[in-house]
Parts: C-alpha cells; structure tokens; sequence
C-alpha cells in the first residue's frame, strides 16, 4: 500500500501538520468491509517529545498565561460552532472508520459539539474559596490549571471523547496531547484541523497518532506532563498508572464495567424491553458502559427475555453508512475475542435464546459482524458474567429477592454503570444507595451523553469522573494563600 492510494494523515505538533517517512506508517481501515481509509504516522518517543516539550512552552507562554478565561470560553463556542457546520462529514468520518450505525455517529457529533458549549460556559467560572483561618489572617484558595495533559483516546467513541478532552483542557487552561487509537484517529484529527482557523495559540492541543505500546507508552511515561487521562482496558491502564507514577503523575482511569440492568416484577415492561436492547446494542456493544448483563426477577424473566430475544432477530445488521440497527465489530482481534466468549458458552452448555454466530453480509464478506447474543440461566460467578466482552453479548442472570438482586449486580470486578427497573421509588432508592458503581440510572439508562454527569468507575472501572463539573478537580490543582495583616 502506497501512501498515494489512500489519504494522508499527520501528526499535529506546535501547530504543524508533521509525516514521517512510508516506513513509519499505520493503515487505518474500514471495520466494514476491511478496505483502508487513510495512512496516519507511527508516532513514537519521539513525536511523543516534541509534542510534549511544545505544550509545555506553550502553556508557559505570555500568549496562553494573558489569554483570559472567558476568552477561552469564547474559542471553545467557536469550537461548538464549528463541528456542528461540519457535522454532516464528521459524522460520515466516524461512522466507516469505527462501524457504528450513521444515526449514532451523528449523535456524537451533537454530543462533541455539547462538551465544547458546557466547559466554554464554565472556563470563568472555576473559583476557589475562602478559609476563616484565624483573626489577622485572610486564606483563599485559587484553583490553577496543571500544565500539559495527556490524553489516551479508545477506538469506541473517539470523537466523544477526545472532545471532552480538549474542551475540559483549554477550559482550564492546560495545555494538551492527545494520543487517539490506532484503529480510529481521523476524527480526532479532523477535530483539530476545524480547529486550526480558531486562534489558539500553536503548541496547545497537539496529537501524536501510534501504536498504544509505542506512542501511548511514551506520553504516559513522559517527565513533562502533569496528568495522564487513560480510557481503555485494567490490564492497559495499570501499565498507564505503573509508568505515571514514576514520575509522581496523578492519572484518571476510565477501565470498563459489566455493568447490570436490575429488573423488578414490578418495572414498567415495555420501557426496561426498550432500555436493556439499546444498552447492548449500542455501538455493537463496543461501549465501556454498556448493560451487558440482565439481572433479572425469576417471576418475570421468561416471558421478558423471549420478548428481548424477539426484538434482537428483527434487528437488521450491515455496514453503518446504511444506517443497519447493528454495525460490525471494530477489528478481526475484538471478533476473535468476542468468539472465544462464544465458544465459552458452548463448552459450558449455557442456552443461547437468541444469536451465538458470525452474520454474513453481502459484499462485506471482510467485516466483522455478529448476530447480537443472549446467553440465558448464567450462573452469576460464570466468566460470561464477570469479564467485559466489548460485543454484543447480553448475559441473563435471575434473583428472588431484593438483597440477592444488590449481591449480583455488586458481585464483579468492575463498578461503572447500572440500570435499575422498578415502580417502587423505596426499593429504587434503596437499590441505588447499595450498588457499587459511579453511575445509577433508575428507570432508563444513559441521558444523552450524560454531558454535565460526573462518569467514572469503582473498583476495576477506574477513579477519577470525566464529565460535568466534578472533571474540573482532575484538571486543575489547589494553591493555598494566606496573607497576615
């Protein structure tokens, strides 16, 4: 392949589109059908250094330090503005280079577009406070940005994400590299190329494409940045911490879930049948908080799972240019993996209900597609209940009482996300207090985007909350200052 064949992508490093030679380069492909859409650098420690050491003199310029926070807030509008002129091909760019069903993708254009509007509202407004001390002593705390940030954007919502992660930087003026997945950089880097026209000063947002154990290693292992923020999977992420804390660098992690609908006799059925698909579906299930397990009242969970199975067989399954229910899984390693959960299942003589096999689609006999999977009477310690499968792969696990419910959805590994279906506000509220994880929504799950909810884990899910103001403390730092008089 030849770097004529397809577009050329760049690394963007002090405001300069920068291309290594052919030898150096990744082929970033259509999960659809398998042809490639465009060559981007392989990044290493040293685009990852000049990266870095431009952000740092960046951010200690006289440009970035004079530059005040509502004029920043005005870039980030600007931001905003301009994805949502762009939408139309932003959309399009994430849909064939992750797979994703083309109504989705548009709905992370709008999503992107929302993160940029919420920190460009709240970039003036980040305030300390002040500490009565003692008599003949004023104490006041500012609140100041960390320096360069380092941000490991996943392959799943690329263009989410790395909004999010530039929208909360500049809002608290850090300065930022952003190292996007191998498998899905381009919208990430036409995010920045809108951005260009905005003014902001060269050497503030710059993005070093690469391999996760190359380009991702050196930035989280890099002695000029101040923060590392890792999306992706526990074993990737301890390295991430292991390699931060080196060079004492605090680190948010976002590390996945298995995260359970809880559904009660006495829930609202047609909404928790509507709810626990679209949880699993979403993405092809490729989604940290996906409701990849049914924990479900004994009573009810037949009659309730054929319904689900029903409406998972009339989902259709095709590229996402076309707009199909259910897109393919990213690459041949995801459908491997998801595969060998499959044969998990068979060996172990768990009851399919609905799917369990590779879907053929007509010319794109090299995507990866799945019909989406029910697996039924899952022993809640069995390994299909307690690992994340990144698919769409549904577990079904029943309770009998309240609190048998609270052990089963508490009773993995992760803690992020968790669905609670029931009329009964006592039990909801009950419910909600006991389960372990960051996230509980009762009666519906996911809130568009969930911009201004604080998101992050427990227990192997992570630390550390993305999203709305409570991310403000991962990107900024406490001075205090005491005058006597």
């Amino acid at each position: 392949m030849k770097a004529t064949d397809v577009q050329m992508q760049g690394c963007y490093i002090n405001g300069e589109w920068t291309v290594p030679d052919e030898s150096r380069l990744i082929e970033v492909k259509n999960p659809a059908d398998g042809s490639v859409l465009a060559l981007v650098p392989r990044g290493d420690q040293e685009e990852v250094d000049r990266a870095v050491k431009a952000a740092k003199k960046a951010f200690r310029s006289e440009e970035w330090k004079s530059l005040q926070a509502y004029n920043r807030g005005r870039l980030l509008f600007k931001t905003a503005d301009i994805i949502r002129e762009n939408k139309e091909e932003l959309a399009r760019l994430e849909t064939l280079n992750v797979g994703k069903p083309l109504v989705q993708a548009e709905t992370d254009v709008e999503i992107a577009a929302r993160y940029f509007e919420f920190y460009a509202g709240v970039a003036d407004k980040i305030m300390g406070e002040t500490i009565p001390v003692e008599r003949g002593i004023i104490d006041y705390t500012v609140r100041e940005p960390l320096g360069v940030v380092g941000h490991i954007i996943p392959w799943n919502y690329p263009l989410q994400i790395a909004a999010r992660s530039v929208a909360v930087s500049i809002a608290t003026g850090n300065a930022a590299v952003l190292k996007p997945a191998e498998d899905t950089p381009l919208s990430t880097l036409k995010l920045v190329e809108l951005m260009e026209s905005l003014g902001l000063p060269k050497g503030i947002l710059n993005v070093v494409t690469g391999y996760g154990y190359e380009a991702g290693a050196a930035l989280s292992a890099h002695p000029g940045i101040n923060h590392v923020t890792f999306t992706g999977s526990v074993e990737t992420g301890k390295r991430v911490m292991e390699t931060a804390a080196k060079n004492i660098v605090p680190v948010t992690l976002e590390l996945g879930g298995k995260s359970p609908n809880v559904v009660f006799a006495d829930c609202n059925e047609e909404l928790a049948l509507e709810w626990v698909l679209k949880s699993i579906v979403q993405n092809a299930g490729q989604t940290c908080s996906a409701g990849s397990r049914l924990v479900i009242e004994k009573s009810i969970k037949d009659e309730f799972v054929q319904k689900l199975a029903a409406s998972f067989e009339k989902l259709t399954i095709g590229p996402g240019i076309d707009n199909s229910d259910l897109g393919p899984v990213l690459n041949q390693k995801q459908f491997e993996r998801i595969q060998g959960f499959l044969q998990l299942a068979e060996d172990d003589g768990i009851r399919v209900a609905t799917g369990g096999k590779r879907q053929p689609v007509e010319g794109c006999e090299s995507g990866y597609y799945l019909k989406p999977t029910i697996f039924d009477n899952v022993p809640a310690n069995h390994h299909l209940a307690q690992e994340e499968i990144f698919g769409p792969v549904l577990t079904v696990t029943t309770f009998e009482t309240e609190e048998e419910a609270i052990e089963i959805a508490n009773g993995t590994p992760y803690g992020l996300v968790a669905g609670v279906w029931t009329e009964n506000a006592s039990r909801a509220h009950r419910v909600a207090n006991a389960l372990e994880c960051g996230q509980v929504f009762i009666n519906h799950y996911g809130a568009g985007g969930g911009i201004a909810q604080p998101f992050g884990g427990y227990k192997h899910s992570g630390f550390g909350r993305e999203k709305g103001l409570e991310a403000l403390r991962n990107y900024t730092q406490v001075k205090n200052v005491a005058l006597k008089y």
